[in-house]
C-alpha cells in the first residue's frame, strides 16, 4: 500500500530556510514551531544543536520564551549527514556555532530532498557576519530575518550587544550578558 508521505525520496524536492537576527529576536520560537508543523504533517523530522548550547538543556532547544522540542546535541556539522536519515525535515539551531561544513551539510542534504530549517544569529557581538551563517544565507531558498526590540529605545534590535568586558568570540548567557539594540543605540554603545 503506498501512502503519501512515502514519496520516493529521490523525486522529493529539498530546500534551506534560514531564520536569523539579534538575540531574543524569536529565531528559535520560529524554528521550533515550523518543526511542530512539520510533525502535524506526519513528516519525519529531526533537530540538532551545537553539543556547546548547554544553557538550558543537554538534549533540548528551548527558546527565551520556554518552547522546548528535543533535539540532538552533536559536536560538528558532520554528524548531522550521519544522523540524518530518512529524514523529510531537519533542524538546526544555533548554526552560528557549528563548523564552516555546515553550508556543504545543508546543500547535501536539500540536494537529497530533505527541507533543512536552519536558525541562528547573523552577525556576533560585534557587528560582524558569524560563522557559516553568511554562506547559508546567500545559499537558502528562503530566508526570514526577525528582529528584537531595542532596549535603550524601543526601535526594532538588530544587533547583539554585549554587556560584559571581554572579547572571547563564543560566550553563552542571557540578558545578563546581552542586550538587544538597534543600529543607532548599537553605535552609541560601541563608542
Amino acid at each position: 500500500m503506498f501512502l503519501e508521505n512515502d514519496v520516493d525520496r529521490s523525486r522529493r524536492r529539498g530546500w534551506i530556510e534560514v531564520i536569523c537576527g539579534s538575540m531574543f529576536s524569536g529565531k528559535t520560537e520560529e524554528l521550533i514551531r515550523r518543526l511542530k508543523r512539520a510533525r502535524i504533517a506526519k513528516l519525519h523530522v529531526e533537530i540538532f544543536k551545537p553539543a556547546i548550547d548547554n544553557r538550558y538543556d543537554e538534549e533540548l532547544v528551548v527558546s527565551h520564551d520556554a518552547r522546548e522540542i528535543m533535539s540532538t546535541p552533536v559536536p560538528s556539522s558532520s554528524n548531522i549527514i550521519l544522523l540524518a536519515n530518512d529524514v523529510d525535515v531537519v533542524g538546526i539551531d544555533e548554526a552560528q556555532f557549528f563548523d564552516m561544513g555546515l553550508p556543504d551539510v545543508c546543500s547535501q542534504l536539500a540536494n537529497s530532498g530533505t527541507r533543512v530549517i536552519i536558525a541562528g544569529l547573523d552577525m556576533d557581538y560585534k557587528g560582524v557576519p558569524f560563522g557559516p551563517m553568511p554562506s547559508l544565507l546567500a545559499m537558502a531558498e528562503y530566508i526570514t530575518k526577525v528582529h528584537a526590540i531595542c532596549v535603550r529605545c524601543g526601535s526594532l534590535a538588530q544587533y547583539s550587544h554585549r554587556i560584559i568586558a571581554g572579547d572571547k568570540l563564543v560566550v553563552l548567557g542571557e540578558t545578563d550578558i546581552y542586550e538587544p539594540l538597534c543600529r543607532q543605540c548599537y553605535d552609541n554603545a560601541s563608542h
